[in-house]
């Protein structure tokens, strides 16, 4: 008993990682999927080396341990005991943002004490006022969405194809595997299907979609309609799939989207440049002032914000950030270093352990209405010499600068090293152009 608890303990401190390279090791599993394209393997067989739940479950491929991504692998339930590995293509791309903020319905919601539309900080708080606010509804096309089931059930069996790698199709069978609903609806029309996040991701696992379908398509006679949320800065994106083929995983299509805001989004070029002329350049940057924030190196924004809305509720390890965020560990150290560059984010001691918190200026930030929180982030971003000054170039021109330019100046204000450069210029590129796109046209 006592070796057993011993060797438990031990491998609870290998890293996901780790531990997939002993498993992908021991059981030779990639020369496996490599001759028959699938490979099964039980929950105990993982197990020896890490807990199953988390060595199988990444909402979005930016989570996918290394050894699996350099191997154009992953791993799905087929029971609530095991699991299929194969080259599968798992993940469906989420739509950028395109849609201006004057463009979306501006949503009024009812007078509740227990509702603050300022501090949707969870998924589940997120749901309750897209209902009450009858966003859902108005998304829908239908009136009187009542949810009517949620949480863990078991999927029954059914079998599907998917999309592999070497683009075959793989068969895969699935007998009573687990899955979880975030909302479920039903109208006079339709049974509705929601999948509900808090955190901008770049893409998301069908399967958060599809086992559900699968499940309550044998149950109910009504259409399924399956809907796909992301609730953050104080904006609902709405998407609305279908599978084409039931029996084809891969067959999801993308049927609508539409944007809601709670608050007025307007935000004018005028707006932007009072903006500007208010604010001072305070740093220029130079890497050799151990003072500064490293440079960024965190291309989208918009999960900063993501960050900085999480935060707000209580500090977080860089561990917790990589789970919420569906980050590897040096994404939440640029993510944390990108909100230390702008003066929101911190790293503090609690209970003898580092965490990341909100600074005082971050918790002002949050507490702000759409329209002045993001002309106050741009204010921000405005301190910094490079930032101000290809402001300033796009206004003068009418266009972004070109990352060649943007490196060029890099080199001259000395942010970073050579190695460093064009990544983080790619950086300074996506917060102008997501600076300019607050702008209504």
């Amino acid at each position: 008993m006592k070796s057993n608890n011993n060797k438990e303990n031990k491998n609870t401190k290998l890293s996901v990682e780790t531990a997939w390279l002993k498993i992908l090791e021991k059981y030779n599993i990639i020369e496996e999927v490599e001759k028959n394209g699938l490979f099964y393997i039980k929950a105990s067989q993982i197990k020896e080396f890490k807990e199953p739940r988390l060595m199988s479950k990444w909402d979005s491929s930016e989570q996918l341990p290394k050894p699996l991504k350099d191997n154009k692998i992953n791993i799905l339930p087929d029971s609530r005991s095991s699991y299929v590995i194969g080259d599968f293509l798992l993940y469906k791309e989420i739509p950028e943002l395109l849609e201006h903020v004057n463009q979306m319905p501006f949503i009024e919601l009812p007078e509740y004490e227990t509702i603050d539309v300022d501090n949707i900080t969870s998924e589940s708080n997120a749901i309750n006022v897209l209902i009450l606010s009858k966003i859902l509804d108005d998304f829908l096309g239908t009136q009187e969405n009542v949810e009517t089931f949620n949480g863990r059930m078991g999927t029954g069996q059914f079998d599907f194809f998917v999309d592999s790698a070497k683009k075959l199709k793989r068969h895969i069978y699935v007998n009573s595997a687990q899955c979880e609903i975030d909302g479920g609806f039903e109208n006079d029309d339709s049974v509705v299907i929601l999948e509900a996040k808090n955190v901008v991701h770049k893409d998301f696992h069908v399967r958060q979609l599809y086992y559900p379908y699968r499940v309550w398509k044998n149950k109910v006679k009504k259409p399924i309609r399956l809907v796909f949320s992301i609730y953050s800065n104080k904006i609902y994106r709405l998407f609305e799939y279908a599978f084409e083929d039931i029996n084809d995983y891969s067959s999801i299509k993308l049927l609508q989207s539409k944007n809601y805001s709670l608050e007025n989004t307007t935000i004018t070029i005028i707006d932007i440049l009072d903006t500007r002329k208010k604010t001072k350049v305070k740093y220029n940057d130079d890497m050799n002032d151990t003072s500064l924030a490293p440079f960024i190196q965190a291309d989208n924004f918009d999960r900063v914000i993501s960050l900085l809305e999480n935060l707000y509720e209580s500090p977080m390890s860089t561990y917790d950030v990589a789970e919420l965020m569906q980050f590897q560990l040096r994404q939440s150290d640029y993510y944390f270093n990108a909100g230390k560059y702008l003066g929101l984010f911190e790293k503090i001691e609690e209970d003898k352990q580092v965490v990341i918190s909100l600074t005082e200026l971050g918790k002002q930030v949050y507490k702000l209405d759409y329209k002045n929180r993001q002309l106050k982030l741009v204010s921000l971003m405005l301190e910094h010499q490079i930032i101000s000054e290809f402001f300033d170039y796009c206004i003068e021109n009418g266009e972004l600068p070109t990352k060649q330019e943007i490196e060029n100046r890099m080199r001259e204000l000395n942010v970073c090293g050579e190695s460093l450069i064009n990544r983080r210029a790619s950086s300074v590129f996506s917060w102008l152009h997501w600076l300019f796109d607050l702008v209504n046209r």
